[in-house]
């Protein structure tokens, strides 16, 4: 990326629009290629432009910015995202984030936010209104209990571990039963037990699951 980071804001509401861009063109190496007032204006600008990093109001009319960042991602155009929000709300801050948004800036403290804001993202970093830092407290303990209630290695038996491993190893049920000294069917159920647990499904699912794992099969 230039030195000098390039921008398309789009908010619906004009005056916002002239003292975001005073505000963001307060910063020499800051540039507003282009303004817009809607969701459909705001993504021609962006496909045209290739702005660096677009700043986006939440609420507006012809499309909206959830499904403006869609498209931004199904075109793959290279453009970090922003989004101004007067809301606090838990399911939009998470569908933001989602969607791969970079910024998310309340407006209360846009005019002064969004400078440090943008220099953050256009580093391939992050950037939330401590105003909402609530939000990503509770965000991030979600993520930490969805990971704890994942089915995981921790959850199969020591047979099932070792069997596991050598699937790793790329041996056949017959094979391993051979090594083991268990019956071809024994193993089998293992097998069938092993993606039960783990949630897999699929003949490749297992194999795939035990190479990935290889590692802590050890």
């Amino acid at each position: 990326m230039s030195t000098e980071i390039r921008l398309v804001i789009a908010d619906d509401h004009p005056l916002l629009r002239i003292g975001l861009r005073q505000a963001i063109e307060s910063d020499s190496r800051l540039k507003v290629l282009d303004e817009a007032g809607d969701g459909e204006m705001a993504l021609d600008r962006i496909k045209a432009l290739g702005p660096d990093v677009a700043v986006l109001d939440i609420e507006m009319p012809q499309l909206t910015v959830f499904d403006l960042l869609r498209a931004i991602r199904e075109k793959n155009l290279p453009v970090e995202v922003i989004f101004l929000t007067i809301y606090k709300d838990e399911d939009m801050f998470n569908e933001a984030l989602d969607l791969g948004a970079k910024g998310y800036v309340l407006k209360d403290s846009a005019i002064t936010e969004i400078v440090g804001c943008i220099r953050a993202v256009a580093a391939g970093g992050h950037y939330i209104s401590p105003a909402n830092s609530s939000l990503l407290i509770n965000r991030n303990t979600r993520s930490a209990e969805l990971v704890k209630q994942k089915p995981s290695l921790n959850d199969l038996t020591p047979a099932e571990r070792r069997i596991l491993k050598l699937i790793a190893g790329n041996k056949t049920s017959k094979e391993i039963a051979a090594e083991l000294l268990i019956s071809h069917r024994t193993v089998e159920n293992h097998r069938a037990n092993t993606c039960q647990k783990l949630e897999l499904k699929g003949s490749h699912s297992l194999i795939k699951f035990a190479f990935d794992h290889k590692s802590q099969l050890s």
